[in-house]
């Protein structure tokens, strides 16, 4: 049987030969962590290469994924289907082995990570996944999910503001099966980290409320197995393991040193490194008894027949919890789920009310259809309205509940969100400003590149929000959020379009939607069933002129109602009018030429867009040729109806810059 030592060897070396292939990537952290992925993955972790979904396997998360290769050394080491070929790809096109780790490509990968910090707070996320998903479905004698989530951070992800944000709530919820080890190498990109951090780690996370093992020597495999043994007996306390490690270890020249961290290590250094480490084998070539050694498939085969067989007991005394259980675990719908009656109730009760508010209606009608809804906000549940009547809070003492508050943390929020789909059994969504989307803005970006069903409820939508002011009024938020790829964004006239909006982002399970609200109230527009349905095409025409339009209107959200009475006036004046509610400009673009043709028609070129944002994204639906009223500048501190005059918001101005373009 190979030694420890040789068995975390492989890892070392096939990381620095991939690097060096590949002539780019990180071989510093795989080389330096090596040892402690030894002892994790052979003696602690709980899964099944076999079988990456198996529910009740344990979460790991490379939080600093630019280490990528640890990652793919041990998963393709411990038997996954990550061939030494996809290796021997490592940063290449279309290779399941990219740069940094991407969900859904590698078999094993947990997550994607590399913006440092984020891998954390995914696994924040996993961690209460976990332990709220035991709460709702564990029975006395029946434990069906009890597993860990581990993460590895490096000092960047430490140094990274959100660390704090997500390690202050892991305290806070007394995540006892969170266990997180620090790779406290001293070295960052820039050289020594003594020049630019200097925190006392250890007292930090004590005063967040972790369980700290300090001081361990990441080399040795004995007091790596001691602090994980401590960190396990932690019920109440999530664990931080800070491991003394050297980066680069074993190549002579470049260890201990930041020119280890991110570049290749050269022909000349990865020789010397195998003779240091006692590695005399050939690039890639991994010996038959060290496979041996690393072969996890036998023994997580094992592990998921116990579990399957504790989970036929369960079925049996539970049938109900666990037909729902293995619902929620393949990420179904219920099948009485009926979100159309919802839309069709808004219609029919036709309130003019904040479309935020609409949106707390929208929770109260499908909440108790959902059990798997996992909402949250940033300190802002009364201003946001997603404290639904079902509605509650998740605490240390009631783990079982479905509502996060989160605190003013927006990014840890964002992040804890991804883990949490990540981790399965639960749609989450969570709420903030607008504004303040900003601050979340790359978890945002995370779901979106990982397809994930995440909900945001972005409410105060515009300067209709008021006297709060430029600081609180969004100007480029909604264009940030349309430009970003596979990311559905919504921003209804009422609570019909509200309603719609819900139903397509529960419903859609291949990316995240935000949903753009209002805090001030929004009048309920009259639609008939042709226009009801087809408001899921993100655009459709709301009113229609008597014969061939002469003018489009095209407007989204609280200037809906705008463009309805300016049409009005219009028409007094002998025009054709035809205004097109766009609540969601890439559900409308993603229809076909002949629907998109019918509802802004080539030949009708006199186009006005309005909406109370940045006006850039409506050229392309008003042609260079048309007009957007739009914001141009930041906003100012009014009541939002002297605002909404202020800045051209108003019937007149539209009725007069639509003459303009029809004289």
């Amino acid at each position: 049987m190979p030694s420890r030592f040789e068995l975390a060897n492989a890892i070392r070396a096939l990381s620095m030969d991939a690097v060096q292939k590949a002539k780019s990537g990180h071989p510093g952290a795989p080389m330096g962590m090596a040892d402690i992925a030894e002892v994790l993955w052979n003696d602690y972790l709980k899964h099944n290469p076999q079988d990456p979904q198996w529910p009740d396997r344990d979460r790991f998360v490379l939080s600093n994924g630019h280490g990528s290769m640890l990652l793919y050394s041990v998963l393709h080491l411990t038997g996954y289907e990550l061939g030494l070929e996809e290796l021997q790809n490592f940063r290449q096109l279309h290779s399941k082995t990219a740069g940094h780790p991407e969900y859904g490509y590698a078999p094993g990968v947990e997550t994607t990570t590399g913006p440092l910090g984020q891998g954390l707070a995914n696994a924040v996320g996993m961690a209460i996944a976990e332990k709220t998903l035991a709460a709702q479905f564990n029975r006395p004698g029946h434990n069906v999910v009890d597993h860990h989530t581990w993460c590895f951070v490096g000092d960047g992800c430490l140094m990274e503001g959100i660390s704090h944000e997500v390690a202050s709530l892991a305290g806070t919820q007394q995540l006892g099966k969170l266990i997180t080890f620090y790779d406290d190498n001293g070295i960052s990109i820039d050289g020594e980290v003594k020049g630019w951090f200097t925190d006392d780690t250890a007292k930090r996370f004590e005063a967040y409320g972790w369980h700290v093992v300090p001081k361990v020597d990441g080399h040795n495999p004995e007091e790596i197995k001691a602090a994980i043994e401590l960190a396990r007996s932690q019920d109440d306390k999530p664990s931080l393991i800070i491991c003394k490690t050297i980066i680069g270890f074993g190549a002579p020249n470049k260890q201990g040193k930041e020119e280890a961290h991110g570049a290749p290590l050269g022909d000349d250094e990865v020789a010397a490194a195998r003779k240091q480490l006692g590695w005399p084998h050939a690039p890639f070539h991994i010996p038959e008894p060290v496979y041996q050694g690393w072969d996890a498939r036998e023994k997580g085969h094992a592990l998921q027949n116990d579990w399957q067989a504790r989970f036929a007991r369960y079925q049996e005394a539970h049938p109900e919890l666990a037909r729902e259980f293995q619902r929620r675990a393949k990420c179904l719908l219920p099948t009485e789920f009926h979100s159309e009656a919802m839309v069709q109730q808004a219609q029919e009760k036709g309130e003019s009310i904040a479309s935020r508010k609409a949106s707390l209606n929208c929770l109260d009608a499908m909440g108790p259809q959902l059990p798997e809804l996992l909402g949250g906000s940033a300190d802002l549940a009364p201003s946001n309205l997603t404290f639904w009547k079902g509605a509650k809070a998740i605490g240390p003492e009631a783990p079982d509940g479905n509502y996060l508050h989160y605190g003013v943390r927006e990014f840890g929020m964002g992040a804890i969100m991804n883990g949490i789909v990540l981790h399965g059994g639960f749609i989450p969504y969570g709420a903030t400003f607008l504004i303040f989307m900003e601050y979340m803005r790359n978890s945002i970006r995370m779901a979106s590149l990982m397809g994930k069903r995440v909900i945001y409820v972005f409410t105060h939508d515009s300067i209709g929000l008021g006297e709060d002011g430029p600081t609180h009024q969004p100007i480029e938020q909604l264009t940030t959020l349309r430009s970003t790829p596979n990311l559905s964004t919504w921003r209804p006239c009422d609570t019909v379009e509200t309603a719609t909006a819900w139903d397509a982002a529960i419903k859609c399970n291949s990316g995240p939607t935000a949903l753009v609200l209002s805090r001030q109230s929004l009048p309920h527009q009259q639609r008939t069933k042709q226009q009801m349905a087809c408001i899921q095409n993100g655009g459709y025409v709301l009113k229609d002129s008597e014969g061939k339009p002469e003018l489009i209107l095209i407007a989204t959200g609280s200037e809906v109602s705008l463009a309805m009475d300016a049409a009005a006036e219009l028409e007094t004046q002998g025009r054709a009018v035809r205004v097109v509610s766009m609540p969601s400009t890439d559900r409308f673009d993603g229809q076909d030429t002949e629907y998109r043709e019918s509802v802004l028609p080539a030949d009708v070129t006199a186009r006005l867009a309005i909406e109370a944002g940045h006006p850039d994204l409506w050229y392309k639906y008003v042609g260079l040729g048309g007009r957007v009223i739009g914001m141009q500048t930041f906003g100012e501190s009014a009541p939002a109806g002297d605002l909404f005059k202020h800045f051209g918001f108003t019937v007149e101005n539209l009725v007069a810059k639509a003459n303009q373009l029809l004289d």
